[in-house]
């Protein structure tokens, strides 16, 4: 399904409505969940690698990368990725959903310690890569597990957590949410994703996580388009991070076929990239803070986006066959077209299999999210509202 394109600016009130936010939101968390289980059994490898073992390019869920010998493969990550299965990237959105779910107004890095934290400690939930019940922290990458070490047990500054973590996207990776609770207000969300990602990553991974929550709430704008989410995601984009994202979406303007954009995307975001091109032995100035690199996963989802032109299908197999952390890349290009276009924009027999294959609800996250947005928006509102009656009586005494 592709966005129609609107004459008028995005959110103006002459441009047409599409989509309302119950439809965006499901699209957006859906989209998500579904790009992340097609791109699991393939992260961490080339375009050519995952050619060769599929004998073409990924066109749908397909099995793990190593066959039934996932177990054993890679010791350092024995999880099922394929067969429909998510990652990590859902269970740490879907566990942001349920800290919104508790605190019913906007969060802070401070919330992740109250209660992200906690969530993830101590309440088992179905693992799909793991085929069992377990803590969600016996799942989550180290990157991830950082959070729970400097908040629970090093008691850190929540809004400090975030450094000396490893700069990646761990952070950006679940942030779809905070982009649909300031739905069609990208600087708020870019602020609010900010202060929540402070508690885990710092320099261009907290920078990315600001500017993907940008771009989701761009994408629930009325008339909103692939060109005007990447226009929001420039507007607030700072350092390395802006200039990957223009570079990519540069390269990307002048290919109309995912397969003809994987070498031009990657060659237009390496030089801001610090891994390198060997994904799994990454240089030694990978991951550190810096003003001048960027993560590579965000520009090249939005790249993706441009190319795939709101097309879900094109988009998202385009982030998949891309490889190296594709994953995310999915994750966070399918959450965008999702909110772009609604729950009817995910293909309808990925969503069903992937919900079956990971056992999980993907429609339930996406009502409690959008419960949640409405009743932000009214305190906001309120909030609006009481300010604007203390300024003008200040203004007036004066």
């Amino acid at each position: 399904m592709t966005p129609t394109t609107a004459s008028a600016a995005p959110g103006d009130a002459t441009a047409p409505a599409g989509p309302g936010l119950a439809d965006r939101t499901a699209g957006c968390l859906v989209g998500a969940a579904v790009g992340d289980a097609l791109g699991g059994p393939v992260e961490g490898w080339t375009p050519e690698a995952i050619a060769e073992r599929y004998g073409g390019r990924v066109r749908g869920i397909v099995e793990p990368f190593h066959r039934g010998e996932w177990r054993t493969a890679r010791p350092i990550a024995p999880y099922h990725k394929g067969d429909g299965h998510v990652t990590d990237d859902t269970l740490m959105t879907h566990a942001l959903i349920r800290v919104y779910d508790r605190v019913r107004d906007h969060l802070d890095s401070y919330a992740v310690a109250a209660h992200l934290v906690p969530d993830l400690m101590g309440t088992p939930r179905w693992i799909p890569e793991l085929e069992a019940e377990a803590l969600p922290l016996q799942r989550i990458f180290l990157a991830e597990k950082w959070i729970v070490a400097r908040l629970h047990y090093g008691h850190v500054d929540p809004r400090e957590a975030g450094v000396g973590n490893i700069v990646n996207c761990g952070a950006a990776m679940y942030m779809a949410p905070v982009g649909a609770v300031n739905a069609g207000n990208p600087e708020a969300a870019y602020a609010e994703a900010l202060d929540v990602a402070g508690a885990h990553q710092s320099s261009y991974g907290r920078e990315a996580a600001g500017v993907f929550a940008a771009c989701v709430a761009a994408a629930f704008a009325p008339g909103a388009t692939p060109e005007s989410v990447v226009e929001a995601a420039l507007a607030v984009a700072k350092d390395g991070t802006r200039a990957a994202v223009e570079a990519v979406c540069e390269a990307a303007a002048g290919c109309t076929d995912f397969e003809e954009a994987l070498a031009p995307l990657r060659a237009a975001v390496e030089p801001y990239d610090t891994v390198g091109p060997d994904y799994r032995n990454p240089s030694l100035g990978a991951r550190r803070p810096s003003r001048l690199h960027a993560i590579e996963e965000l520009p090249v989802a939005l790249g993706m986006l441009l190319v795939g032109r709101g097309d879900y299908r094109h988009t998202v197999l385009g982030a998949v066959n891309y490889g190296r952390d594709c994953d995310s890349i999915a994750t966070m290009s399918g959450a965008i077209v999702g909110a772009l276009g609604g729950a009817a924009a995910v293909p309808g027999e990925w969503a069903g299999e992937v919900a079956s294959a990971s056992r999980l609800d993907l429609l339930a996250p996406a009502a409690t999210l959008t419960e949640v947005a409405r009743e932000v928006f009214r305190r906001d509102v309120a909030r609006r509202r009481a300010h604007e009656a203390a300024f003008g009586a200040l203004a007036e005494a004066s």
